[in-house]
Parts: structure tokens; C-alpha cells; sequence
């Protein structure tokens, strides 16, 4: 029961948010971090105050820089089984699953692009 091979996937697909895939031995295992669970990570780092949300290809280059710590908060939550994780096999991972483990993103290499004033939010 031990999850191996993980990657992000990368191809197109219609989730919103972090794909991962994984294997426990035969069988392929997919797990999922939510764009607003993924904004909420990062901005829990970036203490900017306001909220500019991720683009795909912004939290797949995090995914990856971050994989050996997603990778623990994924495989934590995989080997509680389905009693703790109703979807058992697949993975959705909340930002509870992310405090809960104490993992930290590493945000060194995200690049925040301005967006146009009309992209903007008012508080």
C-alpha cells in the first residue's frame, strides 16, 4: 500500500486544479489538489493580502518544485484507507490534509505575471 511513481499531470484534462498520478503497484492512483486549495497554499506563504489566483501553469511548475512534499501529504492520506478518505483509491487532498501535515510549499521559482486593472478585484 505504498504509493510510487508520482507525477503531475501535465496533458489535457477538465480538473481544476493539481492532477497527480501514482501507482500502488498495478493499479494507477490519481490525486487532486483544488486551484482554490492550491491559491490558499500559496498565499498563506506570500502574506500579500490580496488574492490573485493560480493558472494551470502556474500550480503545475508547484506541483512539481513541491512533489516530495505532496507526495507525503498524498500517500498520508492514500494509506488511511476508505474510511478516512471516502473516494478510496482516488485522492482529493483539502487544505486541512496540507496544515495537518505541517508541509510547506516552496514558492522560489513562482512567477506571479501583472494582470490588466479589469483583472483586478475590489474589496
Amino acid at each position: 500500500m505504498s504509493l510510487t511513481r508520482f507525477d503531475v499531470d501535465d496533458g489535457p484534462h477538465s480538473m481544476d486544479g493539481l492532477r497527480l498520478l501514482a501507482r500502488d503497484g498495478n493499479e494507477r492512483i490519481e490525486a487532486f489538489i483544488g486551484r482554490k486549495v492550491m491559491d490558499v497554499w500559496a498565499e498563506s506563504v506570500e502574506h500579500r493580502g490580496g488574492h490573485q489566483s493560480l493558472f494551470r501553469d502556474q500550480y503545475n511548475a508547484l506541483g512539481r518544485l513541491n512533489l516530495a512534499a505532496i507526495e507525503r501529504i498524498v500517500s498520508a492520506k492514500y494509506q488511511r484507507g476508505a474510511a478516512f478518505n471516502r473516494q478510496h483509491p482516488y485522492v482529493e487532498v483539502l487544505f486541512s490534509d496540507i496544515t495537518d501535515s505541517g508541509e510547506t510549499l516552496n514558492l522560489s521559482e513562482l512567477v506571479r505575471e501583472v494582470l490588466p486593472p479589469a483583472f483586478h478585484r475590489l474589496s
